[in-house]
C-alpha cells in the first residue's frame, strides 16, 4: 500500500491492485506539485470525493474526463453532476454505503462539517458531507474528510477497526492537531496518523508537531507534497 501526499486534502491511494484519486484539487491547489502532475496521476483507477466545498472537487469532472476514470461521492452530488457533466461517469452512494473497486471495499461514513458549491447563481447544496473506510489487502484505512470530533468515531472504530487514519488537521475550518490527537488516541486505535488540509493557507496550522508529541507509540507521518510512502 502506498499514500502520496497531493497538498492540502489531496490524496493519492494505491490499495489492492487500484490508484484511488482522493478529494484531488489539482488547478490553483498551491501545494500541488505541479512539476510531478503526470507522475503522481498515472495509473488512476477511480476518483473519491468527500463533500463539495471547492478546495475538494474543483476541476474533478474535468480530471475525471482526461483520465477516463469513474467518481464515486455522496449521491446528491453525483447525480448533479451525472446529469450536467457530459463524458463524467459517477456512482452516487451515502453513508453507511459499501462500493467495490476492483478488490477494494469503499464504506461511506459520517462526517460533521457543510457541503456546497459556489456556482455564477450562488451557494448549491451539494449532499452531505462524508468521509470513507477504505479496505484492501487485509487492512482499512480511515480518510476523514472535513470533520470535527464525533462520538460516531467510537462506533466506527467498532465496525471497521482501522489500522490507518487520515485525519484533517488544520483547525478553522475542521479539527486541528489537538483534537485530531483526541480522536486518534480516545476514539480509534490507529498504528499510523496522517494529517491533511493543514499548511495550505496562513490561517491554517502550519506543522505537525503537536499531534506528533500528543500521540507517543503511534507512527505520525508528515511528508512532503508529491512524496510516496510504504504503508
Amino acid at each position: 500500500m502506498k499514500y502520496t501526499w497531493l497538498g492540502h486534502a489531496s490524496i493519492r491511494l494505491e490499495i489492492a491492485g487500484q490508484v484511488l484519486l482522493i478529494d484531488p484539487w489539482i488547478d490553483g491547489n498551491p501545494m500541488f506539485p505541479n512539476e510531478r502532475r503526470e507522475e503522481v496521476l498515472a495509473g488512476a483507477t477511480a476518483i473519491l470525493v468527500t463533500h463539495g466545498h471547492f478546495d475538494h472537487v474543483s476541476g474533478v469532472p474535468e480530471l475525471a474526463r482526461e483520465l477516463g476514470i469513474p467518481v464515486y461521492g455522496i449521491a446528491d452530488l453525483m447525480g448533479w453532476w451525472g446529469a450536467s457533466e457530459r463524458g463524467v461517469e459517477t456512482v452516487g452512494f451515502n453513508k453507511g454505503g459499501t462500493v467495490g473497486i476492483g478488490d477494494v471495499a469503499v464504506t461511506m461514513v459520517s462526517a460533521s462539517h457543510s457541503s456546497s458549491l459556489m456556482i455564477d447563481d450562488g451557494p448549491v447544496y451539494t449532499g452531505a458531507e462524508a468521509g470513507y473506510m477504505i479496505a484492501g489487502e487485509g487492512r482499512c484505512v480511515y480518510v476523514s474528510g472535513d470533520t470535527d470530533v464525533m462520538a460516531d468515531m467510537s462506533v466506527l472504530q467498532d465496525l471497521h477497526a482501522p489500522e490507518i487514519g487520515i485525519l484533517c488537521a488544520g483547525g478553522h475550518f475542521t479539527m486541528d492537531m489537538k483534537r485530531a490527537a483526541y480522536a486518534a488516541s480516545r476514539l480509534f486505535r490507529f498504528q499510523t496518523v496522517i494529517p491533511v488540509h493543514y499548511r495550505t493557507f496562513p490561517l491554517l496550522e502550519q506543522s505537525a508537531d503537536a499531534l506528533k508529541a500528543a500521540l507517543p507509540g503511534v507512527r505520525v507521518l508528515d511528508p512532503e507534497p508529491g512524496e510516496t510512502l510504504e504503508l
